[in-house]
């Protein structure tokens, strides 16, 4: 990418970041967004979901489990291991020339930011449900991506990521969730007999 394409396309990130972040905050949202990108804040619905699958579906049920497990390491690994490393893009709260001005909420994290692990994380697992589920329940789809895309904004609100960031973490979690929601859907398919009468849980 021609270098005056990239400045172009970080400036108006740090326009938009400065908005999210620091512009656009207020009390409620202070207290509110900090839990909702917080992974623990979610875990009653993951644990859930790993206990009503295989009791309503059996084996099929323990498959899905281990696919929901496969898309979030898949997502995770890329992102943490593979492409921050490379990147090395600081996190707003760990830029010295963001100080006066962040509105920090959280504990800053890892040093690097880009892609988001979070982001990518929660759309992985998002997509992977609404790919296997969402044929019997389409309002799995919209919900899956508005709780993905709420953690997302989290992120940028409490100061730990850039819009882009998320952007392109949530992009590679989507297509991590569709990949193996297909391959899931293509090998081991939940049966339509028992997905009728599968509890109604939003997608994690």
């Amino acid at each position: 990418m021609p270098q005056s394409i990239l400045d172009t396309i970080l400036y108006y990130d740090h326009i938009a970041w400065y908005y999210l972040n620091y512009q656009w905050h207020n009390v409620l949202l202070d207290v509110v967004l900090p839990f909702v990108r917080n992974q623990w804040f979610w875990a009653p619905l993951y644990f859930f979901l790993l206990l009503a699958m295989p009791l309503r579906y059996r084996k099929t049920g323990w498959l899905w489990c281990l696919g929901f497990l496969i898309s979030f390491i898949i997502s995770d690994q890329v992102t943490a291991s593979l492409l921050k490393p490379h990147f090395q893009r600081l996190r707003p709260c760990n830029n010295p020339a963001l100080t006066g001005i962040i509105h920090s909420l959280v504990p800053c994290g890892g040093q690097y930011g880009f892609p988001s692990s979070h982001a990518a994380n929660h759309f992985s697992i998002g997509i992977f449900s609404a790919v296997t589920t969402g044929r019997y329940f389409k309002w799995v789809w919209p919900v899956a991506i508005l709780w993905a895309l709420l953690v997302s904004y989290a992120q940028v609100y409490v100061g730990v990521h850039y819009p882009l960031d998320v952007v392109c973490g949530g992009l590679i979690g989507w297509g991590t969730g569709v990949f193996t929601g297909k391959l899931f859907n293509r090998f081991m398919p939940l049966p339509a007999s028992n997905a009728r009468v599968l509890p109604a849980t939003t997608p994690s």
